[in-house]
């Protein structure tokens, strides 16, 4: 059964990627773009999102730092003032591998920024609008949170960004049951090992790599299914939900097995 609206016209919807100048973000931007949404992205760099306008008739770049909440805040406020978003999907993401050994208390702080403090920003700056539209009945918005199968359960090298990811996935649980019963969609998307430049720098084999427009056709059809939780690929996603529910003895006893770490 469809948890949300299912979404699978997307001819005039208009669709707001943070997080959309590489990877993920901008994958699903180029897609959304091909089936006819009105797509504006967001990130930090200027000429990223440039290049995408440019080779993307029609959408529309909005630079931001998400860690900004007055920033955050002025491109909603743009944004809104052109009409009401059918979608709000925030992609931004900070990784950086670190183990216990070698604790960073700033780039721990980073990871919290970027990836959970910048959706709080971005869902303060988006949600009254989104519930007003759903109350006046002319549209079905949608949040979707990009989080990651390392916030589903400890795993090595994931000391900082894991924690993060479990946030998020707690955030759109509690989100889904605030909203959905006023009219607003929420997802959160939990993809396993994409080829990204945050992925680049892990030194060890990263199983069932996808490409990201192998990642952006899954979310595709998540939006289509209605899903609440997106989570791909399915060949190593089950093995890790799986693995969720061993007992702790069992489930570390594992992870250092088969990782080596």
């Amino acid at each position: 059964m469809a948890l949300n609206p299912r979404i699978t016209d997307w001819r005039g919807q208009r669709v707001w990627l943070i997080g959309a100048s590489s990877g993920i973000g901008r994958a699903v931007a180029e897609a959304l773009h091909a089936r006819g949404a009105q797509v504006c992205v967001s990130a930090r760099q200027q000429a990223p999102l440039q290049a995408f306008v440019d080779a993307h008739p029609g959408s529309q770049a909005l630079a931001l730092d998400v860690t900004d909440a007055a920033a955050v805040a002025a491109a909603a406020q743009q944004l809104l003032a052109s009409g009401p978003l059918d979608l709000v999907c925030y992609c931004a993401g900070y990784y950086k591998a670190m183990r216990a050994s070698d604790l960073d208390l700033p780039e721990l702080l980073r990871h919290q920024q970027v990836n959970v403090v910048g959706a709080l920003h971005v869902l303060t700056a988006v949600t009254p609008a989104l519930l007003n539209a759903a109350k006046a009945g002319t549209h079905a918005p949608h949040i979707t949170l990009v989080a990651s199968v390392a916030g589903w359960s400890g795993l090595p090298q994931s000391l900082a960004y894991g924690p993060t990811k479990a946030a998020l996935i707690n955030l759109a649980e509690v989100l889904f049951l605030d909203l959905r019963p006023h009219g607003v969609g929420v997802s959160v998307v939990c993809p396993g090992f994409v080829d990204t430049p945050l992925t680049a720098q892990n030194q060890f084999r990263m199983p069932a790599l996808l490409t990201p427009a192998q990642a952006a056709n899954a979310m595709l059809r998540g939006w289509a299914r209605g899903d609440f939780e997106m989570h791909f690929p399915k060949r190593f996603t089950v093995i890790l939900k799986l693995l969720r529910v061993l007992p702790y003895r069992w489930y570390f006893a594992l992870v250092h097995r088969l990782t080596g770490l």
